[in-house]
């Protein structure tokens, strides 16, 4: 059974930094797309940014390029979101999750999720 752990959230104002992080366990993930997807109130789960097993690949939200990198240490089983430039807008609970594909970028194929951390920026 896998399971994720983020970590990283909290309150923060407009154009500040924040570093998620998402720690897997129960097993390796080296071969597997990892995501981050973001949930504001009111609104359906949205991804922000996917990378691939190897982290050659990556995807980003149109709302998120340029200012959100994800990367990943296979090693630690771990995998990251460093958000800057942050917004009101960004504002959501924001989950890792991981596919069994290789590199992956839809929602419905996501198998692994985690409990979430909340992201607050204020204006």
């Amino acid at each position: 059974q896998v399971q994720l752990v983020e970590s990283g959230g909290g309150l923060v104002q407009a154009g500040d930094s924040l570093r998620l992080s998402c720690i897997a366990s129960g097993r390796t993930l080296s071969s597997s797309s990892m995501g981050w997807f973001r949930q504001a109130p009111g609104k359906e789960r949205e991804i922000v940014a996917a990378i691939s097993g190897s982290g050659g690949t990556t995807h980003y939200a149109d709302s998120v390029k340029g200012r959100f990198t994800i990367s990943r240490d296979n090693a630690k089983n771990t995998v990251f979101l460093q958000m800057s430039s942050l917004k009101p807008e960004d504002t959501a609970v924001y989950y890792c999750a991981a596919a069994e594909l290789y590199f992956d970028t839809s929602r419905a194929n996501y198998r692994y999720w985690g409990q979430g951390t909340q992201v607050t920026v204020s204006s």
